[in-house]
């Protein structure tokens, strides 16, 4: 069984990713064996085929987070920092102003410069979100693409060293 975690952040809804990825469970169900965990805060759209709840604590969260083979995801940084230092393959789907899911389109310029660094498989639009989800799940291609660690690596702390020398 392949476990997805879904989280939008904890401060606005994120209806046309949750609805998106809510529709697209079922029909993945068919091919693959799933659990579907979603964090959908204040979302108007409740989910029919995937579990949810609205708000969790950090410790849930990070459980979900651990357990998850996918995280799927708004491009919050946070979410993506967790994803990479957990060596976890996200997929993220950028809030857009024009759907007043945000104040500003600064989610689309985050993932254009981690998509450009090929640190996370991103998606401009939800219709692309079921072949990605397959395409990771199936091993189509590489999940994970970059890992990022807690510290600062041994040959940057050297470089950082012998500079200051």
């Amino acid at each position: 069984m392949k476990r997805i975690f879904v989280t939008i952040g904890t401060q606005v809804p994120f209806d046309r990713l949750i609805s998106a990825m809510d529709e697209i469970v079922g029909q993945l169900n068919e091919s693959l064996t799933l659990h579907v965990f979603a964090q959908t805060v204040s979302s108007k759209y409740k989910p029919k085929n995937m579990e949810w709840t609205s708000f969790m604590s950090p410790s849930e969260f990070n459980r979900h987070l651990n357990e998850a083979d996918l995280i799927v995801a708004h491009a919050g940084m946070g979410t993506i920092i967790s994803a990479l230092t957990l060596d976890k393959p996200i997929i993220v789907l950028p809030r857009l102003l024009i759907h007043n899911e945000i104040r500003s389109d600064h989610q689309i310029s985050t993932c254009r410069t981690f998509d450009k660094l090929k640190y996370v498989h991103v998606i401009y639009n939800e219709s692309e979100l079921k072949t990605k989800v397959e395409d990771i799940l199936t091993e189509k291609i590489e999940g994970s693409l970059h890992k990022i660690t807690n510290f600062a690596s041994a040959e940057l702390i050297l470089s950082i060293k012998n500079e200051l020398q």
